[in-house]
């Protein structure tokens, strides 16, 4: 019987241990699906950041622009698309025409290429986008590294081709770039120390501080849900 009572007391502590172990990962989920369920409407204070407007997906997907206008959007970046590439959905030049009808404020994002030659990137950029001095500054956004590129690139060619580009999209907007920047393009290049631009940093919910200097754009939160469209888009604050 004393044996009994002994190995019964020896597994008490482990039962307890293995309840608080299934309570903590109970209370983890449980605060992942509340962290991810407020994110989906969550965005920075007005009072902050009095700017705010969103940059909307990069594919056909339908926006109702009067309606972003009407959630607080006070402007919207618009991704250079492959008009082939919508299939069938809202074209570049109609999300273009509709959002100015809504009277939002009209920016247009370029996806930098670090495996295309600048030209090439900078010709697409003036077929479609117009001279026009009412547009926001162009924005180019550095997502991608040059790892995968056939032939192979070096980051001394990337970083002469960005430059390149940058000239170029300037030269035909008359304005001068904003640079999308993420963290591991920033780690490869030291883009923000390299180049006097305006940055656009990204990180959900959290100031970003990865550029080591301050930023004038910041996408707070990426996957923001709203009735403006049925698929989330990006929810961008200007600091002042």
């Amino acid at each position: 019987m004393a044996r009994g009572r002994k190995a019964s007391a020896r597994k008490a502590p482990r039962r307890w241990l293995l309840r608080l172990a299934a309570l903590a990962m109970l209370l983890a989920l449980a605060f992942a699906a509340w962290l991810w369920w407020d994110m989906r409407e969550w965005r920075p204070d007005e009072a902050l950041y009095p700017e705010q407007g969103a940059m909307v997906p990069a594919n056909g997907a339908d926006i109702k622009f009067a309606t972003l206008k009407a959630i607080g959007a006070q402007f919207v970046y618009l991704p250079l698309m492959d008009e082939l590439a919508t299939r069938g959905g809202m074209s570049f030049s109609e999300r273009f025409q509709r959002a100015r009808a809504a009277g939002l404020q009209v920016g247009v994002m370029l996806d930098f290429d670090p495996c295309a030659p600048a030209d090439r990137q900078s010709g697409a950029f003036a077929q479609m986008v117009p001279r026009d001095p009412a547009l926001l500054p162009p924005a180019i956004a550095l997502n991608r590294l040059a790892d995968g590129c056939t032939p192979k690139v070096s980051d001394a060619a990337v970083e002469s081709e960005l430059m390149t580009l940058i000239n170029q999209i300037e030269m035909h907007s008359g304005k001068q770039v904003i640079l999308k920047l993420r963290p591991a393009f920033q780690e490869r290049h030291k883009t923000a120390t390299a180049l006097a631009r305006d940055l656009w940093l990204v990180r959900d919910r959290a100031r970003p501080d990865y550029a080591g200097r301050p930023w004038l754009l910041w996408s707070a939160n990426s996957q923001l849900a709203s009735e403006a469209s049925e698929e989330p888009i990006e929810w961008v604050v200007v600091q002042k």
